[in-house]
């Protein structure tokens, strides 16, 4: 099974750097080659019951056909995810304004989705959850998952979002924080991307 993810643009910024006003906007960019397929962590065995066999593996499924670790595995976004923290939020932050015509926009970083009840889901309700993945609704009821594109998912079965609940809660649960939401206009000290083809060269 295989999922799909994005194209994206990468526009890496660290508070050290500072570039000079380029002559086209594409100049401080490249092409990238993100890591757009990627394999779901197994279930492990025991985290969940024999009669819930049939609903996790279901889960699995759309979980790679949604193509959810392109985002939230950590370095897949440059073409090089960390296999030992699948599912576990990525450092690498997700721009929700155009970084061409803004040089700070507004990041937010793919949440660890693995059941860590300290920096993952582990606490969430199974509610919760479904929240996420259909309204884009964060843990205490805000519309905050910006970049999630959960508009694609509202419409989804009861079935297959029960699937996918069931499928996260049996996963190896990893610790891995990632960074805070940037608002627009701050500095970001982690890098991001941005939906497109081009990274930044800077």
């Amino acid at each position: 099974m295989k999922g799909m993810g994005y194209l994206i643009v990468a526009a890496g910024l660290l508070a050290a750097c500072a570039a000079d006003a380029p002559d086209h906007p594409l100049d401080l960019y490249e092409e990238i080659d993100a890591t757009t397929v990627l394999d779901a962590p197994d279930p492990v065995p025991g985290q969940y019951s024999p009669a819930k066999r049939d609903l996790v593996l279901r889960g699995e499924y759309m979980v790679e056909l949604l193509g959810c670790g392109a985002c939230h595995t950590d370095g897949a976004f440059a073409g090089d995810p960390d296999f030992d923290r699948p599912l576990a939020g990525s450092r690498t932050g997700i721009a929700y304004d155009n970084p061409l015509g803004d040089e700070r926009p507004g990041i937010v970083y793919p949440p660890n989705i693995t059941p860590d009840p300290g920096t993952g889901i582990g606490d969430w309700s199974d509610a919760q959850i479904a929240s996420a993945i259909r309204a884009g609704i964060g843990r205490h009821g805000s519309r905050r998952i910006t970049s999630m594109p959960w508009p694609g998912y509202a419409k989804m079965y009861d079935d297959d979002v029960n699937a996918i609940v069931s499928y996260l809660r049996s996963i190896k649960p990893i610790v891995h924080q990632v960074p805070d939401r940037v608002e627009p206009g701050t500095l970001a000290t982690y890098p991001f991307v941005y939906f497109g083809v081009y990274r930044s060269k800077r």
